[in-house]
């Protein structure tokens, strides 16, 4: 393995896989789903999860990868020869390309809103950020210029390479990115009315949980790692044999964890001092925010800097989708990395075209009742991600031997070998029948009920 696909630290790699990890998800989705679930509950029962279910799915990602020194579709053909297996991780490459061709659409929604931030065009007398986020969304050629340039920063940096561009860039972008939130929550908290918000947020009344709020916990702790498509198989695979996986992984759900807590202290505290309301999606980020820090003394700026701080989040989460394709691509096609990158984005700009012309153009065109964005977004995180960690989940327990995962798991580490039997005990019994639950519950929801 050449020097530059290798990560030059341990930090590097931990890094790296945090911004994998967060992104979208966290900082998006997050606050709404809690919004929705009743609050303090909610945020506890998602850290449990995360703990139980979405640490020992990370773990296994880092085994596969390490154990076969290899990128995701290479790795499975390693382990498992003269098998089927080898589609796993060629389902994670579809999933990721997929999951890039909407992604991006929402990537350069941030970019275009970040620009209009820092020129303090989204508060002032007159200004509705509503209005322009319509504007953004419905004009073909602003939402696609948005997308080619959300596609071009990712080339540039995946055609570095590992250490030049991946770490590199995280190693920036992950530590700005903490001290932005520390200092937006600091702002929140010193708000008439935020301990509202936090009270909300932070103290759990678990007469308010359901059977429903219990599954969209463990759905957000599911996909909150970025497990599920083998991105981790292929970071992990530039990963020195030195380095303890038990470590680096516990390091990654712990900054998930407090990223998820900060986005809550950033955003609730703010929504209700304001009196406003925390909703889905883009209404949250394009124009309830906007509107809540409007109402706030220097309300441009700190605007500039949460929408700064989400564009880094969501960089460096769409880096590792970018890196695993080009990562399992480079070497079959005989290209450099930096030839095959650039056609990668080219083709991924064009493939993104339907979803970003959804809410214009292409309103009106629909697969099985959703839009071309909505039918892609659900294809991957509802049929693609579930399914490829249950896969996956069975792969390291069944199909790997026994020793191998184990001696992976401990190679590095102090921890005690009981570390191992938890482990397995979550991976065989804990981790697939809640993954099934999610799969059913999926099934269930929108195909039968």
């Amino acid at each position: 393995m050449s020097k530059k696909n290798e990560w030059s630290s341990k930090v590097g790699f931990i890094l790296a896989s945090a911004g994998a990890a967060i992104g979208l998800g966290a900082i998006w989705k997050m606050p709404y789903v809690t919004a929705q679930s009743g609050g303090g509950a909610f945020f506890l029962i998602f850290v449990a999860f995360t703990l139980l279910i979405g640490l020992p799915m990370l773990l296994s990602e880092y085994i596969i990868g390490r154990n076969a020194q290899a990128e995701a579709v290479t790795a499975y053909k390693k382990l498992a020869p003269a098998t089927n297996w080898v589609w796993l991780g060629r389902m994670g490459v579809i999933g990721c390309f997929l999951l890039l061709t909407f992604y991006s659409v929402v990537g350069g929604w941030i970019t275009l809103f970040t620009g209009y931030a820092l020129t303090g065009g989204l508060i002032g007398d007159g200004i509705d950020a509503g209005q322009i986020f319509g504007a953004v969304t419905s004009t073909p050629s602003t939402t696609l210029f948005g997308l080619a340039l959300f596609t071009l920063a990712n080339v540039v940096v995946i055609s570095l390479g590992v250490q030049n561009g991946i770490e590199k860039m995280n190693k920036i972008m992950m530590p700005l990115l903490f001290v932005l939130f520390i200092v937006l929550v600091g702002r929140a908290l010193t708000l008439d009315g935020a301990m509202e918000g936090v009270k909300f947020f932070l103290y759990p009344d678990f007469s308010k949980t359901t059977g429903e709020s219990l599954l969209y916990a463990l759905g957000q702790s599911f996909f909150a790692l970025a497990v599920g498509m083998s991105c981790l198989v292929t970071y992990s695979s530039y990963l020195k044999k030195d380095v303890s996986l038990p470590q680096a992984a516990g390091s990654v759900v712990t900054l998930n964890i407090l990223v998820s807590l900060l986005a809550g202290l950033a955003i609730f505290p703010v929504v209700f001092a304001t009196g406003l309301e925390a909703k889905a999606g883009p209404e949250l980020l394009f124009i309830v925010l906007p509107a809540a820090f409007g109402q706030m003394p220097f309300g441009e700026i700190f605007l500039a800097l949460f929408l700064v701080l989400f564009l880094f989040a969501t960089l460096t989460s769409s880096f590792s989708l970018y890196e695993i394709i080009v990562a399992a691509l480079v070497e079959k096609f005989g290209l450099t990395r930096a030839q095959l990158t650039m056609i990668l984005g080219v083709v991924v700009f064009i493939a993104a075209i339907p979803s970003a012309l959804t809410s214009s153009v292409l309103s009106d065109v629909t697969i099985f009742g959703k839009t071309i964005f909505d039918a892609t977004d659900f294809l991957v995180s509802n049929i693609i991600l579930p399914i490829g960690n249950l896969l996956i989940a069975i792969f390291v327990i069944h199909v790997m031997k026994r020793e191998r995962v184990k001696a992976e798991l401990l190679q590095g580490s102090n921890v005690s070998p009981l570390f191992y039997t938890v482990y397995r005990v979550l991976m065989t019994y804990v981790v697939p029948v809640a993954i099934s639950i999610v799969i059913l519950y999926t099934i269930y929801e929108k195909f039968i009920a």
